[in-house]
């Protein structure tokens, strides 16, 4: 006699289980300070992903920074009215549904409340923040 319904396969144990996939839950994720916010980060040493990925919450105005190596691509996930981003000197506005991608270099912070989501390649690296 099994422990399991007629009929149902056994199911081997969890970790007998790989997974050739990644899952990150930004929720379980524990925030971190950032020149831009508090940012939740995933994906850090997962050799089949060259990046990380990151949900920042922006409170207040950014700290102007700039990375050597890193590229950034932010979507706007969430922005008030009034949300901007200043890059190299120049203002744009930004709302929801928008992408900028900044390469290395690039002076950039967001003004604004807003929620981002960002790419980064390679992966991130927090020695590569720099400030003039």
């Amino acid at each position: 006699m099994t422990d399991h319904a007629a009929g149902e396969a056994p199911q081997p144990p969890e970790a007998a289980v790989v997974r050739r996939w990644k899952f990150a839950d930004f929720a379980a994720i524990d925030g971190v300070p950032c020149p831009c916010g508090t940012a939740r980060r995933a994906f850090h040493g997962v050799p089949e992903f060259p990046g990380t990925i990151h949900v920042t919450q922006i409170e207040e105005d950014a700290k102007q920074h700039y990375h050597r190596t890193l590229t950034e691509t932010y979507f706007f996930l969430e922005c008030l009215p009034d949300a901007k981003m200043w890059l190299d000197g120049e203002i744009i506005d930004v709302r929801p549904g928008q992408c900028i991608v900044i390469p290395p270099g690039v002076r950039h912070r967001a003004i604004g409340r807003m929620k981002v989501l960002i790419v980064v390649l390679p992966e991130f690296d927090p020695t590569d923040e720099w400030f003039d």
